[in-house]
């Protein structure tokens, strides 16, 4: 395998796509961490945590260990949503209600 061509201030170098996965994963859960309990935009960071661990557990380029450890912490982050009351979706008061029936 090739070494991405990298020069310091430029992120616009390529990854493999599992490299990406986790790089972007590696992102969600240092802003997870860095984000306040109380902010609601923390559960959409958790699910999207989720979302990438299990894409990461299914790859390709996973071997087999490495896919029972994501399997293993997308398990951990969906209980974690559920600890947290990810798993309910909030009133927003913004949307107008769903209606009763079509005309």
């Amino acid at each position: 395998m090739e070494p991405s061509a990298f020069e310091p201030g430029d992120e616009s170098y390529t990854l493999p796509s599992a490299e990406a996965l986790i790089a972007g994963t590696l992102a969600l859960m240092t802003g997870y961490a860095q984000t306040d309990a109380l902010c609601t935009r923390r559960v959409l960071l958790a699910r999207k945590l989720v979302c990438n661990l299990g894409s990461l557990a299914q790859h390709p380029q996973m071997s087999a260990p490495m896919q029972s450890v994501l399997s293993r912490l997308q398990s951990h982050w969906l209980t974690e949503i559920d600890r947290t009351g990810g798993g309910t979706r909030e009133a927003t008061p913004l949307w107008h209600p769903v209606a009763a029936g079509l005309q």
